[in-house]
């Protein structure tokens, strides 16, 4: 697929080709071995097999965070399943720094007892202790949860795995007919869901502060529109469709307002809307094109890409209103802002020559620090730690959706066995079970 020009991508189709339904998780980079932690199989009491593997998920999900290595079991000396049953010095022997020991219970009527335990091998210590009663479809949610948990005990810093992503998938039926998918899943491309169903573009998926909708661009009325969804009751309600464009919808961190592109005076312009008021609000008035809305975390700030400066580069206004001002300067090609949860950095586009790669700005200092090396990166999204970067790329001539790390040294890879995905979208901290 060649790269579209920035004005085309103002409205950009996606290209089709068939999907898939679950996504493939694969570490293609990664410059630093992380803290060695054993997982051990879970014991399992029950007579059937059990519904989950929730210590395979655990280990699967602490390789992606590329802070931290999971040990192969087959190594293991000895397999405990709670703190009575544990020789530390089995564990100092294979230089392990953590251990995670539990047991899965069936209790009848889909009702499982989950215990977990972690331990700091070297000073023989509990580190964290948790007991889960849920069902069986709950089960990866507590194995990503687990995750969480050994995440941040050892690294200081809040984990991500039990959150999701949104993202677009297209599939052609014929030449000139697709079939356009907004779907959401697990972190790691687990159980998806489609949220809608169309054979018109949809574009732009953008998560409410509290994961609990999204807004996205369909071109179901073959123009663009934009609705708000409610993901678990599948409500939705159209809440622009002014004459020309409606695009690009960022909520504010209050969840309260959408910030927009809007052509209704007859030129691309970032707009707030009041969804509760439906009152509009214009924020930026020029003959240049200004798209690509995103909210500081703070709510201070909009961040937009705008070619008033005769090329595609980032601008930040007041929320309330004011004179936008020039972020970047180095290259020809900086678009579609992310910002980190902590709001000292944003994840671009950087174009050069034919290339578009993800890329990093320090807000303080005005650093810029490229991420990676492909060719045809689009739509970075920070995962809610902003630990990873979750952006669209391009290999061997479809869509695929791939991950960095906010400081370049891990990528990841996230692959159908065939289609097209784009337009990803990471989402907010998710509430515990």
């Amino acid at each position: 697929m060649m790269k579209r020009s920035w004005c085309i991508a103002l409205l950009g189709l996606l290209a089709a080709g068939p999907a898939r339904a679950v996504l493939t998780i694969e570490i293609t980079q990664g410059v630093e071995a992380g803290t060695p932690v054993a997982v051990v199989p879970f014991g399992w009491e029950g007579e059937a097999p059990p519904p989950a593997d929730i210590a395979a998920i655990v280990r699967s999900d602490l390789a992606r965070s590329g802070r931290l290595a999971p040990m192969d079991p087959k190594d293991f000396l000895s397999r405990p399943h709670q703190q009575s049953e544990i020789r530390f010095k089995d564990w100092r022997l294979i230089k392990a720094e953590a251990l995670a020991v539990g047991r899965l219970r069936a209790l009848g009527g889909d009702r499982y007892r989950v215990q977990f335990q972690l331990f700091d091998v070297f000073k023989g210590s509990q580190l964290a202790g948790y007991r889960y009663t849920v069902r069986a479809d709950q089960l990866r949610r507590v194995a990503h949860q687990i995750s969480d948990i050994i995440y941040e005990k050892l690294t200081g810093e809040p984990g991500a795995f039990d959150t999701r992503i949104a993202y677009v998938t297209v599939q052609r039926r014929s030449p000139g007919q697709s079939r356009y998918l907004l779907r959401v899943a697990d972190s790691d491309g687990y159980g998806p869901v489609t949220v809608l169903d169309s054979h018109e573009p949809i574009l732009s998926p953008a998560w409410s502060p509290d994961g609990k909708r999204l807004a996205y661009v369909s071109f179901e009325h073959r123009r663009p529109m934009v609705y708000v969804q409610t993901l678990a009751t599948g409500e939705r309600r159209r809440v622009a469709d002014y004459l020309g464009i409606n695009s690009a919808p960022a909520w504010s961190p209050n969840g309260r307002q959408l910030a927009l592109v809007l052509s209704r005076d007859g030129n691309p312009e970032i707009y707030v809307l009041d969804l509760r008021s439906r009152s509009l609000r214009r924020l930026t008035r020029h003959l240049a094109i200004d798209t690509e809305p995103v909210w500081s975390p703070d709510g201070r700030y909009i961040v937009f890409t705008s070619d008033r400066a005769g090329g595609p580069q980032l601008y930040r206004v007041p929320a309330r209103g004011g004179t936008p001002e020039r972020l970047t300067f180095d290259g020809r090609y900086n678009a579609r802002a992310s910002f980190s949860p902590d709001g000292k950095r944003l994840a671009f586009i950087r174009g050069e020559g034919n290339r578009f790669q993800v890329a990093l700005l320090h807000l303080a200092s005005g650093a810029v620090q490229v991420l990676t090396g492909g060719f045809l990166d689009e739509s970075p999204s920070f995962a809610p730690n902003g630990r990873m970067i979750l952006y669209a790329t391009e290999q061997g001539g479809r869509g695929v959706l791939a991950a960095v790390s906010a400081d370049g040294r891990v990528q990841q890879r996230l692959t159908y066995t065939e289609g097209d995905v784009r337009e990803p979208a990471w989402s907010p901290f998710n509430r515990r079970l």
